[in-house]
């Protein structure tokens, strides 16, 4: 069972062609790594580097994706948890927005208590597989000690695999440290692979100091990178949607190898996050149909060319409440990436005002949407059974299907919503003519009333805060 047939925009022979124009670029006009250290991995290689320039060969690439794992397993606290990469439709936070909203108190900046609460959710969450990365940007804590309490609260409120966040090597160490903590073994991030970072380049052509510092942090400790550049046709890439495919294809090409020069065999993902601009003002456009042609593009040379894990930004809208266009958008974008074949969905829980906001209320309508799509994916059963051949020859002419054994031992497999109204229409103006919105405003807070106080045993919740307390003071 499950789709026949994915969505494709390349032919085969298109493959081949972004393939040669990807190792074109990364050969004649190279990529700019803003980083010493990760200069001189290249060197020790045999690449050719002028300045900060690195030019990466045919022959280094292949060697790269040949060590590039296809699959990997990602641990969980709690195992029952832990995930396939590269099989399946597996669900993250989202990455990025600033404010935090619902329809009690509106938009706001949000804070490490709405931080936990999304972590609390997703924990709840029968679609959601891993936590933490940033939801919500806490705005009441210190940006120097940001990501020691974010991660805790991930580790304190969740036992799923943990997604860290990108950040200067000290801080990305501190990170790794306290999974390492949470784990109870020491060293055991080198034995198995217990959290993952997304990274994105600096377009055109160029990876950033602490993007640089994240990824050779994460690939000596043999954890998971997201590769995902995020590229705005027309602004930071070329306005064809072909061209920004080969532009993201090749800033992901050339940080995988460098990722497999440090640590041949490092799990890593082949991520798409890129966009058209909104050209009337040159800024960022989420929602937009282009954005899904482009990634779709990108899926394929992951998935089709060179068989890697997958993961898609999906799920995005550029509405500014939840409305109409907001479940649109957001169905539009989830529907492709799912349909395009990804491992892995990103922007699907809750985005809101192109990536600026989350969304409580459209936190719990997404988790709908998610299961919706993963349903569509599993396609229809096609046994012998299911042609019901038998069962319409006796029920014949004038009897139903309603009483009879075959419904009463299958109805429970339909699909059914979490949080939509299929009942009928006077049922539901008498019970106050609720919008879905108010639904799910309801549903989260019955999840955070409900959620525990900790999933850390207070051993290792005291040997976290006391890692935190000696990190803080180290400042």
């Amino acid at each position: 069972m499950g789709l026949k047939s994915k969505l494709e925009v390349l032919t085969e022979v298109d493959l081949l062609r972004v393939q040669e124009a990807t190792l074109k670029i990364l050969q004649e006009t190279g990529v700019i790594f803003h980083s010493e250290e990760a200069l001189d991995i290249f060197k020790k290689h045999g690449a050719r580097v002028e300045n900060k320039t690195v030019f990466i060969s045919r022959e280094m690439v292949d060697q790269a994706l040949k060590a590039a794992p296809k699959t990997f397993r990602m641990r969980a606290r709690n195992d029952k948890y832990s995930v396939t990469v590269g099989e399946g439709f597996l669900v993250q936070p989202n990455v990025g927005p600033v404010y935090i909203q619902d329809i009690d108190r509106g938009r706001r900046e949000a804070t490490l208590e709405d931080y936990a609460n999304i972590q609390k959710l997703c924990q709840a969450s029968d679609v959601v597989d891993l936590v933490g990365t940033i939801p919500v940007d806490p705005s009441d804590v210190d940006r120097n000690d940001k990501f020691l309490m974010m991660m805790y609260e991930a580790l304190k409120n969740s036992d799923k695999p943990v997604i860290g966040f990108c950040a200067h090597t000290h801080q990305v160490r501190e990170q790794l440290d306290m999974i390492e903590l949470a784990m109870g073994k020491p060293g055991c991030l080198m034995e198995n692979h217990y959290t993952a970072v997304l990274v994105n380049s600096l377009s055109p052509l160029a990876y950033a100091p602490d993007t640089l510092e994240t990824m050779i942090e994460y690939a000596r400790r043999n954890q998971v990178i997201m590769l995902a550049p995020c590229i705005m046709a027309g602004v930071s890439g070329p306005i064809s949607l072909l061209g920004t495919a080969v532009l993201q294809n090749t800033e992901t090409i050339a940080g995988l190898v460098l990722v497999q020069l440090i640590n041949p065999g490092a799990p890593l993902v082949y991520a798409t996050a890129s966009t058209s601009g909104y050209m009337k003002e040159a800024t960022y456009a989420a929602g937009t149909p282009e954005a899904m042609l482009i990634n779709t593009a990108s899926l394929q040379m992951g998935l089709d060319f060179y068989h890697l894990p997958t993961r898609t930004m999906s799920g995005i809208t550029h509405s500014k409440t939840v409305d109409c266009q907001a479940g649109y958008e957001s169905m539009q974008s989830l529907m492709m990436g799912m349909m395009s074949g990804a491992h892995m969905s990103v922007q699907s829980l809750g985005v809101l005002d192109a990536i600026m906001t989350t969304s409580y209320e459209k936190f719990v309508i997404d988790e709908e949407l998610v299961s919706r799509v993963r349903r569509i994916s599993q396609g229809i059963d096609t046994s012998d059974e299911a042609l019901a051949v038998d069962i319409i020859q006796e029920v014949g002419h004038t009897g139903n299907y309603l009483s009879h054994m075959s419904t009463f031992e299958k109805f429970r497999t339909l699909w059914t919503p979490s949080v939509s109204d299929w009942g009928n229409y006077t049922d539901w103006k008498n019970a106050g003519s609720e919008d879905v919105t108010v639904r799910a405003n309801r549903k989260f807070k019955k999840i955070l009333q409900s959620a525990p106080e900790t999933l850390l045993d207070p051993e290792t919740d005291k040997d976290l805060l006391g890692y935190i307390s000696k990190a803080k003071s180290s400042r």
